[in-house]
């Protein structure tokens, strides 16, 4: 894997202070998956009567764990629940070989925890088609569940991290009406990130009490609003996955309808999913694509993304290029419903283009002024109707080649 050695320049200050969810304890180890004496496993475990929902990749080449957390999330709520994470291996494509280190990870977390191997959930990031050494981790379950604290999510986060130079974290306290409640959430993404879902392994908890229908319906709903919103290389993993538990420790009850936890998970998702894109490999530049005035809100993801994940918008960005012939292009080989000669583009507050033309007022210096910047926006009206919606990216470097050709070495 290619050795990271600097954070990425869009780095949050620091991993910020998560909050304890009651009825959570996580723990961390070092394995030796793929490097010796590297943080690379870790298991969290949530108590009795936590209900557990999930997103997961729609990739025809799943991993198989994937394939075992979709078989798993819609069964029995009455016991607790665990998750157990490795980095640096992803077991996908290893034929019944990976069957059998799932099954063997979690019959080996279910005897150490006292759980139903249904109630183990199982996730592995990193290289693809190489054997899982699950011996390695297994040999370290028990040192696990012996470290379970409920303050240990920070080590959790950085022990997914595969090329990420930023562990990931994100966190709300929302006052309701019975009382507070706690959302945390942490995730693992740099590259391969593409929609369906947004390629990541990403794990988010709360202690409200909800209905796990409920729970699922606006975890299903927020991502396609955030998780799925987001693109570094236009690449969909084998791996994806989305675990969101629910202990209800709080005693809080709310369900679906509930519009200030739902406005608090969503702020929770998009703030993760950002944080992949600030951490897209190479990245030096955090794109908003905003698109406006298409016929539905199905026409402008289609044309968000065709921007978003446009190599040539991409490297123009990452060259400080205004060049907005590129959206432009990006925007005619989309598919969706456009016409030429209604297009408004700004870049920033700056209008570009409009009628079909470059706007009469516009100066290459503001263009370029608006390319500079560390966040950049795209914003493009198609004048054609009501709908809308925003994409997010970053600009495609040399940095991202770089590691990418060295990542198994």
């Amino acid at each position: 894997m290619a050795k990271i050695t600097q954070v990425s320049p869009l780095a949050p200050e620091a991993f910020p202070d998560l909050p304890v969810i009651k009825g959570l304890r996580f723990a961390a180890t070092a394995a030796g998956v793929r490097y010796a004496g590297r943080t690379d496993v870790m298991l969290a475990h949530l108590a009795p009567g936590s209900v557990m929902t999930g997103v997961f990749t729609r990739s025809k080449t799943r991993s198989a764990n994937v394939l075992d957390c979709q078989a798993k999330i819609g069964g029995e709520t009455g016991d607790g629940a665990a998750i157990l994470v490795n980095s640096g291996n992803s077991n996908a494509f290893t034929g019944r070989a990976g069957d059998e280190s799932v099954g063997a990870l979690c019959q080996a977390v279910g005897r150490a925890m006292d759980l139903p191997e249904t109630r183990v959930f199982t996730s592995s990031t990193g290289v693809i088609g190489e054997r899982l050494p699950h011996d390695r981790i297994i040999a370290k379950v028990d040192d696990l569940v012996a470290a379970l604290d409920e303050g240990g999510i920070a080590e959790a986060a950085r022990a997914i991290m595969t090329t990420d130079t930023f562990p990931k974290g994100a966190c709300e306290t929302v006052a309701l009406e019975g009382g507070e409640v706690r959302i945390a959430g942490i995730a693992k993404g740099s590259g391969m990130i593409a929609p369906d879902m947004a390629t990541m392994l990403v794990y988010v908890f709360t202690d409200a009490k909800i209905d796990r229908a409920d729970l699922q319906a606006l975890v299903s709903e927020i991502t396609d609003r955030t998780f799925n919103a987001i693109t570094v290389d236009s690449d969909t993993s084998t791996s994806d996955t989305l675990l969101m538990g629910a202990t209800g420790a709080s005693g809080v009850a709310v369900d679906r309808n509930n519009e200030a936890f739902a406005q608090a998970l969503e702020r929770v998702f998009r703030d993760l999913a950002h944080q992949v894109v600030r951490d897209g490999e190479g990245a030096t530049k955090f794109v908003t694509v905003e698109v406006t005035g298409a016929e539905s809100d199905a026409d402008a993801r289609v044309h968000a993304m065709s921007i978003a994940n446009s190599p040539l918008v991409k490297t123009a960005i990452a060259g400080e290029d205004p060049n907005w012939g590129r959206v432009v292009m990006a925007i005619g080989k989309s598919g969706a419903a456009a016409d030429r000669d209604l297009l408004t583009i700004r870049f920033g507050d700056v209008l570009v283009a409009e009628k079909g033309w470059v706007s009469p007022d516009y100066r290459e210096e503001q263009g370029a002024s608006e390319m500079k910047k560390a966040e950049i926006t795209i914003s493009v009206d198609l004048g054609l109707g009501d709908g809308q919606y925003t994409a997010w990216t970053c600009d495609l470097t040399h940095g991202y080649i770089s590691i990418n050709a060295d990542y198994r070495s």
